[in-house]
């Protein structure tokens, strides 16, 4: 989690016309991301591809902009919580260390994600997830740095009430 903006490529010096260049180093990243996600590579690659096609519908408009690897991250995330199962059975996180309560709190924290209103997902899944700060999740966004803390606040009480109040952000960390 100890990504900055300009590890996660939120500046960029490649010109607007270079989408080959945006795709090789934008790609990986994005697989990455997806995968912490839906837990599957092929899910993953599917999500990236999906969010990379969009962007190369839109790179006269987003070609040159500073923030285009932010938004292509954005739909990626948004894929691969279109593509998780929606029958996932909740349990409970759990502070051990037992390979198989991973799994189980990876399990529930991805169904629990997928409960989140769209926004609020948004904004959980980019600041621990991928590191970004509240101000590099506002810019992502497109919103204020004060809609960004509401989200967070909100989404992360609605996490905890799923899936219990020991919820921490280093259970976050677990994911990746």
């Amino acid at each position: 989690m100890g990504a900055t903006g300009s590890d996660m490529g939120l500046t960029s010096t490649q010109g607007p016309g270079d989408f080959d260049s945006f795709f090789r180093s934008v790609f990986p990243k994005a697989v990455a991301v997806a995968q912490r996600i839906t837990g599957e590579r092929a899910a993953a690659e599917d999500a990236a591809l999906d969010a990379l096609a969009k962007a190369h519908l839109r790179w006269n408009k987003i070609g040159g902009e500073p923030w285009r690897d932010a938004w292509v991250f954005k739909v990626a995330v948004n894929e691969a919580i279109r593509r998780l199962p929606r029958t996932h059975a909740l349990e409970r996180a759990s502070d051990t260390r037992d390979p198989a309560d991973a799994v189980a709190l990876r399990q529930t924290l991805t169904a629990a994600l997928q409960r989140l209103p769209r926004r609020q997902c948004e904004v959980v899944v980019l600041t621990y997830l991928l590191g970004f700060s509240e101000a590099q999740v506002a810019a992502a966004l497109g919103v204020s740095h004060g809609t960004v803390k509401t989200h967070l606040h909100r989404g992360m009480s609605a996490l905890r009430e799923t899936v219990g109040q020991h919820l921490k952000e280093e259970h976050f960390a677990r994911f990746a």
